[in-house]
């Protein structure tokens, strides 16, 4: 295929790479690890809370609508917030490939936290009306902005640091940490709902979670700055190699790695918000669970993904990453439906059950994506490339997702067409994997 083999083309790495062979201390790589957890779980912990007090900050925010309208306008705030995310890959990228993946890292974490922050002061719509819903809408923006350089960021730092045969076990640190946010949230969210009654969650129980935002970013913030950039761009900058405009270098040298990142991105956005994040508000909403046990279901799930991810990041490094995201995307293909259709009517035990295994596909899938999109671009533009393709994607297909879901079940009265969306995402995925070559058995390109 001439596309896979224009890409081929551009991934070998260079011979006499200075980077060839090099080492890093363990002590150093053990510090960008957790460099790298800290944001990615500050942003979904943030997610998290938002989507799983969705019902609540609907009534907080949206009072005049009903629970359907006003939970399809809290989703539309949080889908808004995607549109920027192309644009922040832009900009984060190139300030992480021109200045610095650490630089862009350490920015990156303080205007989320603030932003996040900022959401547990914000005034409701019984206190300023329709400013609330504006206010809520303009904090989620620039949360979603500084945002959009955490996961690719962190994936590339950590690519960079790990040896090369680990590379997907390093990098499913990432996806780890993402889980890691959600499960913080859901077990706080379930708490919350446990403890407090619903006029003390619409009062003042909503706001919690975002306090919280505040002294976990000054920790990661802390994290980053005392952490030295990676080996790989700090020899890039000494020979003075380092892209003067990296998106416009990808568009004119890197179209077909784009397309291919793009697509291959497409199951994680729906599948990972859909399962993930909707589902609990799916469950209690459309199979008429209650809130308390949807949320013991999503935490029991993403206990199982995160036990799981490394175990995936392991085995991508020994079978390959195309095997494992093609894998993924057709398993998710063919099962997605089934597994949809078995929670109707279903027992906790039986709901829990397909969580889980939703929960087991993701990771096959997320722990290898991290890997693959940092190898697939070179040192000079991998940032930016990551950045870009993987917000485009979830701009358009993760974001969205939960407003889709919503509005698919409220236009066809089918409470499976979620699945079907999440059916429509695999082929994409297997599409742009077909196109693509395996990445895993070498070192990370330089040029």
């Amino acid at each position: 295929m001439n596309t896979e083999r224009a890409v081929s083309a551009q991934i070998a790495m260079p011979q006499g790479s200075p980077m060839e062979g090099a080492r890093v201390d363990p002590k150093l790589l053990k510090r960008a690890a957790c460099a790298s957890f800290i944001g990615n779980f500050v942003e979904w912990f943030d997610y998290a809370s938002y989507g799983y007090l969705a019902t609540i900050i609907a009534v907080v925010f949206f009072p005049r609508t009903d629970g359907a309208t006003g939970l399809l306008a809290t989703y539309g705030v949080f889908a808004i917030s995607f549109i920027v995310r192309p644009l922040g890959g832009i900009v984060w990228g190139h300030v992480g490939d021109r200045i610095g993946r650490r630089t862009s890292l350490s920015l990156s974490i303080l205007i989320m936290s603030c932003s996040t922050f900022l959401i547990a002061l914000l005034p409701t719509y019984a206190q300023v009306g329709m400013l609330a819903p504006v206010l809520l809408l303009l904090v989620r923006v620039v949360q979603g902005f500084s945002a959009s350089g955490e996961y690719a960021g962190a994936a590339a730092f950590l690519a960079e640091y790990a040896p090369d045969r680990k590379r997907g076990v390093y990098t499913s640190i990432v996806p780890a940490s993402t889980a890691a946010g959600l499960l913080f949230g859901s077990i706080l969210i379930a708490l919350m709902h446990a403890a407090l009654s619903s006029e003390q969650l619409q009062s003042f129980g909503w706001r919690l979670p975002f306090l919280l935002a505040a002294p976990f970013g000054l920790i990661g913030r802390y994290i980053r700055v005392k952490l030295e950039d990676t080996p790989r761009f700090k020899a890039l900058e000494q020979s003075h190699h380092a892209a003067r405009a990296p998106i416009a270098e990808l568009l004119s040298k890197h179209r077909a790695r784009m397309l291919i990142a793009f697509g291959a991105t497409c199951l994680n956005a729906v599948a990972f918000y859909l399962v993930l994040s909707y589902m609990p508000t799916y469950l209690s909403t459309e199979m008429g669970m209650s809130e308390t046990a949807s949320f013991i279901a999503a935490t029991i799930s993403l206990t199982a993904y995160i036990g799981l991810i490394f175990l995936m990041g392991a085995l991508s490094d020994r079978v390959g990453r195309k095997s494992m995201l093609i894998g993924a995307s057709i398993l998710f293909a063919v099962l997605t439906v089934p597994l949809f259709k078995g929670l109707v009517g279903a027992s906790f035990a039986m709901i829990v059950a397909i969580q889980v295994a939703f929960g087991a596909l993701l990771t096959m899938n997320d722990g290898t994506l991290p890997c693959f999109l940092s190898e697939i671009f070179p040192t000079r533009v991998r940032y930016s490339g990551f950045a870009f393709c993987f917000n485009a994607a979830n701009a358009l297909f993760g974001g969205t997702a939960p407003l889709v879901a919503t509005w698919l079940i409220g236009v066809t009265g089918n409470k499976l067409a979620p699945a079907w969306y999440l059916v429509g995402a695999a082929g994409v995925a297997l599409v742009a994997m077909l196109g693509s070559r395996e990445t895993s058995h070498a070192p990370l390109a330089d040029e």
